[in-house]
């Protein structure tokens, strides 16, 4: 029998049916670090979106065979230790395909199309007051033709190309930083970065990764072009960004993440003074969550489950 343990149940909100197999199955709707070990202490399966399981926690748990992600990252999962100790490792793939995909583009014809700095001149009685019909205060630019440069082919970066394309956009894919040879199809990531109009991350957290974008590289980027983060935070110097925004480094941004989260403090990307500007966007990591999305997710989850009590193990990272 299986012992099945979902340490996190708030982080999904959709009906989660349960492993047609036989199981014990307990949840709990959240889980601070301090309590992992002992909730997991009987499990052979978990179940985590975010909690941190790493190599040093795992060797005492010596009855898991399984950790069952709730997500397509694994950045908070030790897949080198699970490789090595014949924990297997499942991913959800695929389930946000259309969700991401609308959020980033959301993200870029809010800022392209000025949403916030009309807004807010709209609810500070400015149109009201108007002597035309409209005022023209802050330049509207359309995608039509512009440069989308994306980091990652994975199946959001292509939904985002897709989407891109319909609105005129010229899509472009940008090779590994420090790959000296492009692959054929791709610019190299410095050719990329100086020919985006709008530059959109969909890469992993990899330690190769972890601070891709910083200050060289938003002082490499056009400066009006716009940077849209719905990957992981920690890809980003959110420093550097913050500098480059209220300096006009660059021309904006949308972010989704942070390098921590929920963000509690000292993260500069929430200074109320970089929260107020008109050309940046921070959502708390909703891209992926419309209702559609987490219910394909969440039955992923368990399809996942039954694969690998099955024997025949699927979207295996680990």
């Amino acid at each position: 029998m299986e012992h099945i343990v979902f340490l996190e149940t708030d982080s999904v909100r959709a009906t989660v049916r349960r492993p047609a197999c036989e199981h014990t199955w307990t949840e709990y709707p959240a889980t601070t670090p301090d309590q992992v070990e002992e909730r997991l202490r009987n499990a052979t399966i978990a179940i985590t979106n975010k909690v941190v399981l790493r190599g040093d926690l795992l060797a005492r748990l010596p009855k898991l065979k399984m950790i069952a992600g709730a997500a397509t990252g694994t950045d908070n999962l030790d897949l080198e230790w699970c490789r090595a100790h014949g924990v297997v490792v499942s991913n959800i793939r695929g389930y946000a395909v259309h969700a991401v995909p609308e959020h980033v583009l959301m993200l870029i014809l809010a800022l392209r199309r000025q949403l916030l700095p009309y807004r807010a001149d709209l609810a500070a009685g400015k149109w009201q007051q108007a002597a035309m019909f409209c005022f023209f205060d802050h330049p509207i630019r359309d995608l039509h033709g512009d440069t989308l440069v994306l980091i990652g082919k994975g199946s959001l970066g292509q939904g985002v190309a897709r989407l891109a394309e319909a609105f005129g956009m010229k899509v472009v894919w940008a090779e590994r930083k420090g790959v000296a040879t492009p692959r054929p199809g791709y610019l190299s990531f410095e050719q990329a970065l100086a020919e985006a109009d709008v530059l959109s991350l969909h890469c992993p957290l990899t330690p190769e990764t972890r601070g891709m974008i910083g200050a060289a590289e938003l002082r490499a980027m056009k400066h009006d072009a716009l940077l849209i983060n719905t990957a992981r935070g920690g890809i980003v110097d959110e420093a550097a960004l913050a500098q480059a925004l209220k300096e006009g480094w660059i021309g904006g941004a949308g972010f989704d993440v942070l390098s921590k989260e929920p963000p509690r403090e000292g993260n500069p990307l929430l200074a109320p003074e970089v929260l107020a500007l008109p050309n940046f966007i921070l959502t708390p990591h909703v891209a992926w969550a419309s209702d559609k999305a987490m219910q394909t997710l969440a039955d992923q989850l368990i399809d996942n489950i039954e694969a690998f009590v099955g024997g025949e193990p699927k979207n295996r990272v680990a």
